[in-house]
């Protein structure tokens, strides 16, 4: 039990440490630089509510889909989910693909 805690904690710190990651604030400033939102849920979950202006690839699509949808590998690019796993996933899979500015929305 101990141990389980002790790793999910260190996962914690890992997360919030990872310069790709990004607050509210950040994702406000990325937005106004012309950043693409990407809401990595599921298509139902997407209906039932997101951000403004973001467009639903859902996490077990994106590396099939996201070459037709953002082309250019430069292009700043934000995922988020329910708590951001499934974005951290989505973001790994991308740099995976050769995109260099991908970042993740994590909650406050």
């Amino acid at each position: 039990m101990i141990k389980k805690f002790i790793n999910a904690l260190k996962y914690r710190l890992k997360r919030s440490a990872d310069e790709s990651n990004i607050d509210t604030k950040q994702l406000e400033e990325l937005l106004e630089q012309g950043a693409i939102l990407i809401d990595v849920r599921s298509p139902q979950e997407y209906q039932e509510g997101h951000l403004y202006d973001a467009i639903c690839i859902p996490s077990y699509e994106i590396e099939s889909v996201i070459l037709t949808k953002i082309p250019n590998k430069e292009e700043k690019i934000i995922l988020y989910c329910e708590c951001g796993v499934r974005s951290k996933k989505a973001q790994n899979k991308l740099e995976k693909l050769g995109y260099k500015n991908v970042y993740n929305l994590i909650k406050e």
